[in-house]
């Protein structure tokens, strides 16, 4: 049997045993060593969005060792027992036209996803929250080099998102100038990343309880850090223009979760023709858009979903390069039987306020 957290409803999180799936030729087992939490894991906790009307194991950012695998599924993915791998959230037909010119995130139709799917749905393992996941025939996954800390590896989530939205999305090149907008995990990855390809002045907002955020983002690479509420918080647009000399920003990406006057300082934050990623979810949330500072700026905004392929390699080969210090991005680690503790600890809910990267370890006791 398999130990595995299920969330039954908002808030409500239960740990169940299932059945250890059988594995054929074309499939496989990942024994799970880590698996990140992130903003939309909080959300989905709360049930304000997404969630599941069925019960599901969530974690959509599972990484581990390679337990079994079928001998047609190992020729196909070029991996082996013993290997460790991360997986994407989203399992793909891998046959539609989308998938098969390499949109597969557009895939119509998808019918399973590590971390969504319900359990329900043979054979129930679907979740990161678990000892051992099953790896369906249509998984994408990831190699990543076994002598990483668990913790570190555990990253190639949010890493490929600094990846994807800030470099593919925003085309951040070399020499210039990102305004991130949140300081949470992905906030900081877009700074390491922006860094990587040689972003000249590298901006990043956040609250003054985001202190120890800013801290850290300065020593992965940070140029400035800019503290926006409070008596003393920054005018986010005049700093931006004060930083630059006028010129402003050639991107800005939005990260922040609900919140909407951060829309409109990326809009205004960035030249004329710049480039504005749209990345913070809002809860579903119809917001005033003014299209008139779009159009008479002649921006290009972009929405960011999720992260692909080609960003996750990426974002490994910086996992395993030890260019930035990313152990100072870890801050928690949780068992199973406490995943809505950890999920509160990074949503802040608790007496402890220094979350950044939280993860899961199914082992963890």
């Amino acid at each position: 049997m398999v130990r595995a957290a299920v969330q039954t409803g908002p808030r409500r999180i239960e740990v169940r045993e299932f059945p250890r799936p059988v594995i054929g030729p074309d499939d496989g087992l990942l024994r799970v060593e880590a698996n990140g939490i992130c903003g939309s894991d909080v959300e989905i906790y709360r049930g304000h969005m997404g969630m599941n009307p069925n019960p599901f194991i969530p974690g959509h950012e599972p990484m581990g060792i390679i337990e079994e695998l079928g001998d047609r599924a190992a020729e196909r993915w070029g991996v082996q027992v013993g290997d460790r791998v991360a997986l994407e959230v989203i399992v793909p037909c891998r046959a539609c036209e989308d998938c098969l010119l390499g949109r597969y995130q557009a895939c119509r139709f998808r019918k399973y996803g590590h971390g969504v799917t319900g359990i329900e749905v043979s054979p129930s393992l679907w979740g990161g929250f678990a000892e051992y996941l099953y790896i369906s025939p249509n998984s994408v996954l990831h190699k990543i080099d076994k002598t990483l800390p668990a913790e570190i590896a555990a990253m190639y989530n949010p890493l490929g998102a600094g990846v994807r939205w800030a470099v593919d999305l925003g085309e951040v090149g070399l020499g210039d100038t990102l305004v991130v907008l949140g300081a949470g995990q992905r906030g900081l990855a877009a700074v390491i990343a922006a860094k990587s390809v040689g972003a000249g002045n590298v901006i990043i907002t956040g609250l003054a309880a985001d202190a120890h955020k800013l801290a850290v983002a300065e020593e992965l690479g940070a140029d400035h850090v800019l503290v926006v509420d409070g008596e003393d918080g920054q005018d986010v647009v005049e700093a931006v223009a004060d930083i630059t000399g006028g010129r402003m920003a050639d991107v800005a990406l939005d990260l922040t979760p609900m919140a909407a006057g951060p829309v409109m300082d990326a809009f205004r934050s960035v030249r004329h023709g710049g480039r504005v990623v749209l990345a913070g979810l809002k809860g579903n949330r119809e917001l005033p858009i003014a299209t008139d500072v779009i159009i008479n700026r002649g921006l290009t905004v972009k929405g960011a979903f999720g992260v692909d392929a080609s960003a996750n390699r990426r974002a490994i080969a910086l996992l395993e390069s030890g260019r930035f210090p990313l152990e100072k991005l870890h801050t928690h680690t949780f068992g199973l039987d406490d995943v809505g503790l950890a999920i509160e600890t990074l949503a802040g809910e608790t007496d402890d306020k220094s979350a950044i990267h939280v993860s899961v370890h199914p082992s963890f006791a």
